[in-house]
């Protein structure tokens, strides 16, 4: 996936599915299609992909008492053991990353539009760079 975001034109189209905060502060993205994509990708294969974030999302923020004891650990170790294990939540930031990768691979790069990691953008947005348009800057 790095070696993707590298290689975008500066000059392409953008656009940016922005966070849902109708149920709260988590990580949600909106699921309106956006206007931009009409014609370039299947409006329902866009929600799959947007529905399959926020599930991912909402499992990372989810407490459970492996979290719980998670902590606690961390707590008891002064943190140090952060450099032995990843956490729940990284785990599963890796999991997405490796989803957006492999939606790239399958069903965007070859609409000619790009997802970029919601992690490269604080988590603020979601963003589709449409790669065959340029923005003419």
């Amino acid at each position: 996936m790095d070696d993707l975001t590298r290689i975008l034109p500066p000059n392409c189209v953008k656009v940016f599915v922005h966070r849902d905060f109708t149920d709260g502060t988590g990580v949600k993205f909106q699921t309106k299609f956006p206007a931009d994509l009409d014609g370039k990708i299947d409006q329902e294969k866009f929600v799959q992909t947007i529905t399959k974030l926020n599930t991912m999302y909402s499992e990372a923020e989810c407490l459970n008492s492996r979290n719980y004891c998670e902590s606690c650990m961390a707590c008891l170790t002064a943190y140090l053991s952060y450099l032995c294990f990843d956490t729940h939540y990284e785990k599963t930031l890796k999991k997405v990353s490796k989803f957006i990768a492999e939606q790239n691979q399958t069903l965007y790069v070859p609409r000619g539009l790009m997802l970029v990691d919601p992690v490269e953008r604080g988590l603020r947005t979601l963003e589709i760079c449409v790669l065959n348009e340029s923005s003419g800057r």
